[in-house]
């Protein structure tokens, strides 16, 4: 990396870091469980599920469990990756509560939980389980009044965070979205290719600029499905992307590629 990339994009700072979402559909718990700890012994950094009542692809009613009693489970099975979810709908706890539950897993993890947070969109959640679905912007207004509500929350309980727990805002959204990250974040989660992920790069660092926030305080996140490290690796590497998350669903979760981006972010690592 040159010193004029690093200037440039001042998030090129922090070193590459390999995510891997084990989707809690069509599995066993304990096939999620044994996932996550192969995952950890292959050397992720993060492991996510997700917050989602029903399964998102495959057999609509198949198997499937609920994300924050799993991350608690995940905090007691797991020694060292960061753990979280991608990312918990605000629309289905209060922002106390939400924020009380983060703090509980935190202190459960000795300090390796993340907040992955978004404002909801799979609207069968919100249909079965009760939930107004309202429209996307009112979603994410909703996000916006939350957010203040869960830091305020954290400098109340007792005890406290173990950490200043960090906040992943999942979503691309330019004008409302990219905006509470550049309020409330330490991480920002997105999509696409590299010119896509690079443009919403540029609209977030416009939002610091606005507020007097330094952008290289955001960790820059996106996900990679099932693509290798040839495919996407540098692409998103050269536009600022530092954390990197394949996904894996079940019955049969396969970390081969898992390995493979591991062992590519070990290589890049080793370079800076």
């Amino acid at each position: 990396m040159t010193s004029t990339e690093s200037t440039a994009r001042p998030y090129s700072a922090f070193p590459v870091r390999i995510g891997v979402q084990v989707q809690p559909q069509h599995a066993e718990y304990a096939d999620i469980r044994r996932t996550v700890a192969a995952a950890e012994e292959i050397g992720v950094d993060v492991a996510f599920n997700w917050d989602h009542f029903y399964p998102l692809s495959g057999e609509p009613d198949g198997l499937h469990f609920e994300a924050w009693t799993m991350l608690a489970a995940w905090a007691e099975a797991t020694e060292r990756v960061e753990i979280g979810a991608l990312v918990t709908c605000n629309s289905y706890r209060n922002p106390e509560l939400l924020a009380d539950m983060a703090r509980t897993v935190d202190h459960i993890s000795d300090g390796r939980l993340i907040l992955g947070i978004g404002s909801g969109w799979f609207q069968r959640d919100y249909d079965e389980y009760g939930y107004e679905f309202g429209t996307a912007g009112g979603r994410l207004d909703a996000l916006g009044e939350a957010l203040p509500r869960i830091e305020q929350r954290w400098t109340k309980l007792n005890p406290k965070p173990t950490r200043d727990i960090p906040v992943l805002i999942g979503g691309g959204g330019e004008k409302k979205t990219l905006k509470l990250v550049a309020q409330h974040a330490n991480i920002w989660h997105g999509f696409g290719d590299a010119e896509t992920i690079a443009h919403k790069h540029a609209v977030l660092d416009g939002h610091c600029k606005t507020i007097g926030r330094d952008p290289g305080e955001i960790e820059r996140s996106a996900a990679v499905g099932d693509k290798t490290p040839e495919e996407l690796g540098k692409s998103l590497l050269d536009v600022g992307t530092r954390l990197f998350t394949i996904h894996t669903s079940g019955p049969d979760y396969d970390l081969g590629l898992v390995r493979d981006w591991v062992a590519w972010r070990d290589e890049v690592n080793g370079q800076v």
